[in-house]
């Protein structure tokens, strides 16, 4: 596999006053603003308090809206927006919802909505929503309005992809990572836990599966065309064609430029340590080099307690594609510290060195402004953390 990354690296972002983290957790959002150095953190909340918020993100295409996938207690799973970046909240006007089924059947309910994508720049209203169980929604007005999108939620093959209505998580499967091709709006990803991942060029009227060299430990073919479990996607955005994803099954990356187009994943976690794995939910990329990612691995033997190997945590972090890997763990506790770290809950910003920046279950919140090298817990006694999204304002 041929290294792209001296093609498509790019120069870094100028500096903005503040990077923003915007954290979900299981009672509530938070806000949190740096100062120019990221060294000093305010914070902002709780948001909506005692709510499940599973997701919230800004728009980048305005740098005001936001938009919170929340589950309140008599209100149900919905969708809160704000147009003055987070001083005063909306809920939509019509959430994301299944439509109701024939008198006599059986019907899908939406228990919640876990993930939230903007658009392309081109559709500037256009936002995305993954549910649980596994449904893919579209909003065209900002987020005020969502439909189903059919082509998904009613395809003839949506049970067979998805395995039926069994759980496929802890918390419900779920329709996750979300991503619109930066060069065609019509060109989208999904991922799906339990289920795999799909691809759509016409804007989510049709799918196919896109999993192929993707082990599936629940199967008795090897690499079936669908039924595995990743659990995070990511697109590199300065070089679309080139995928990654933390997978169920370990650490995979595909390059669609190579092989005569063929679609086809690699996995790059076997050169990870034995002793460590590359079983794990979160993956980073860097934002100008689409061969450095960082990862944060679990323990999944046994049991799967989904927790760091040994009590010690570490991220990983490759900066040639998978062939090397590089223990990261300056400034983590070095024992007895049995952290999870979800799938959302790990970002990084645009800034010269990036900051990678990562929230556990047991509410701390670690930042490194140095690409990894170093650690620091910048946010205690939080909620149980569910995302952690970076942008800059």
């Amino acid at each position: 596999m041929k290294s792209s990354a001296k093609k498509k690296t790019a120069p870094a972002k100028a500096k903005t006053d503040s990077v923003v983290l915007l954290v979900a957790t299981k009672k509530g959002a938070f806000i949190l603003n740096s100062d120019h150095k990221r060294r000093q953190w305010g914070i902002k909340g709780p948001i909506f308090l005692g709510n499940i918020v599973h997701h919230l993100v800004l728009d980048p295409r305005d740098q005001r809206t936001m938009l919170m996938a929340a589950k309140t207690g008599h209100l149900g799973p919905t969708v809160f927006r704000s147009t003055d970046r987070g001083k005063t909240w909306k809920e939509a006007s019509r959430p994301p919802a299944f439509a109701k089924a024939p008198e006599g059947q059986k019907g899908r309910v939406v228990d919640h909505v876990f993930w939230l994508t903007p658009g392309h720049a081109s559709d500037p209203k256009v936002w995305y929503a993954g549910t649980s169980p596994q449904g893919l929604f579209r909003s065209e007005d900002g987020g005020e309005n969502w439909e189903s999108v059919t082509g998904f939620n009613d395809h003839p093959m949506r049970e067979a992809w998805t395995g039926g209505e069994q759980d496929g998580t802890p918390d419900g499967p779920k329709m996750h990572s979300i991503i619109v091709d930066p060069r065609d709006p019509n060109h989208i990803y999904i991922g799906m836990s339990s289920g795999g991942v799909f691809e759509s060029t016409d804007k989510g009227a049709d799918w196919k599966p896109l999993n192929a060299g993707c082990l599936s430990d629940g199967s008795p073919e090897k690499y079936p065309e669908f039924g595995q479990d990743p659990h995070c996607l990511r697109m590199h955005p300065l070089a679309p064609d080139i995928l990654y994803q933390q997978n169920h099954c370990g650490i995979y990356r595909m390059d669609r430029r190579a092989a005569n187009g063929e679609a086809r994943w690699d996995r790059i976690g076997e050169k990870m340590p034995k002793s460590v794995g590359d079983i794990g939910f979160p993956m980073v990329l860097h934002p100008r080099n689409p061969d450095t990612a960082w990862v944060f691995p679990m323990d999944g033997t046994q049991v799967w307690p989904r927790t760091a190997p040994g009590g010690k945590p570490a991220v990983y972090a490759t900066r040639n594609a998978g062939k090397t890997w590089k223990r990261q763990d300056e400034g983590l506790p070095k024992e007895q510290a049995w952290m999870t770290v979800f799938r959302q809950a790990m970002t990084a910003d645009a800034r010269d060195p990036v900051g990678i920046y990562f929230g556990t279950t047991c509410g701390e919140i670690w930042a490194s402004v140095k690409e990894g090298e170093k650690w620091s817990c910048i946010v205690r006694h939080l909620p149980h953390i569910y995302a952690v999204e970076a942008a800059e304002i």
